[in-house]
């Protein structure tokens, strides 16, 4: 059962920001989804279908061998960087 505080600690974890109101919208749609969830669940011969992972069928594919055949420096590869430190490519911190 989804709770309003249960919505209010996701989306603090998340970082969103809602009103009371997108709270309350938001439990009437998931009180619509777990009555249909029921309904689904309760169709005769549900338990003898087998789970679909992928909407299409997939053919057996033989991928060819992974060789080998060209390495890179690490000068080469860290030639165009701006910023390279230790080996590494330092980037702007983008999570506070």
């Amino acid at each position: 059962m989804i709770t309003k505080e249960k919505l209010k600690d996701y989306a603090n974890k998340l970082m969103f920001d809602m009103e009371d109101s997108e709270y309350e919208t938001l439990l009437k749609e998931f009180d619509v989804i777990e009555k249909q969830m029921e309904l689904v669940a309760n169709l005769d011969g549900i338990s003898k279908v087998k789970p679909m992972t992928f909407p299409f069928e997939m053919e057996y594919v033989e991928y060819r061998e992974d060789n080998n055949t060209r390495t890179v420096d690490y000068k080469d590869a860290l030639s165009n960087a701006k910023d390279v430190k230790n080996r590494e490519i330092r980037v702007p911190k983008v999570v506070e």
